[in-house]
């Protein structure tokens, strides 16, 4: 008789702790998403490289739920007189469109805007001579116009100049 009853009690013992466990949401987060978040948009070269990295393997990132779109420089050119601001761009929509979500925008906004601007003097440090100063000054305007023009959604910017993310 204790054979009979062992096999269908083994099995619902076994099913009750998956029952009593209530199941994970299918969309949250690991905990560290606003570390790696905040790793990736700081001014240096290495949050760059790791940011760009992860970019380029998203798969690896899915649990986290970032925001990976991008529109890059927006309405302005996105290497403009032949300068490659692309991923600068990028990087730039990856944090504003992700703390925008994250409900902390405003208290990062001005780090974003700051790695943006690292990002292009970045770019421009491979240039000499009067195209690095043409350079500087294109990153310079691109960074002040999302420094002012970045503050939410809505707010467009003039004709010619990035829009927020």
């Amino acid at each position: 008789m204790r054979r009979r009853f062992a096999a269908p009690l083994t099995a619902v013992a076994l099913s009750l702790p998956l029952a009593l466990i209530p199941a994970a949401s299918a969309s949250a987060a690991p905990s560290d998403k606003p570390q790696v978040l905040s790793s990736w948009t700081q001014t240096s070269a290495s949050s760059y490289s790791a940011w760009n990295s992860a970019r380029n393997n998203q798969g690896a990132w899915s649990a986290y739920g970032f925001d990976w779109s991008t529109d890059y420089c927006s309405t302005s050119p996105d290497n403009p007189f032949g300068f490659p601001f692309q991923t600068a761009c990028a990087r730039h929509d990856f944090g504003y469109r992700n703390y925008k979500a994250a409900g902390s925008f405003s208290a990062n906004k001005s780090r974003i805007d700051s790695a943006f601007y690292s990002d292009l003097k970045r770019v421009c440090a491979a240039y000499s001579g009067a195209t690095l100063t043409s350079c500087n000054a294109t990153a310079w305007t691109y960074y002040h116009a999302v420094d002012i023009f970045g503050v939410a959604p809505a707010k467009a910017a003039p004709a010619g100049l990035p829009r927020s993310a």
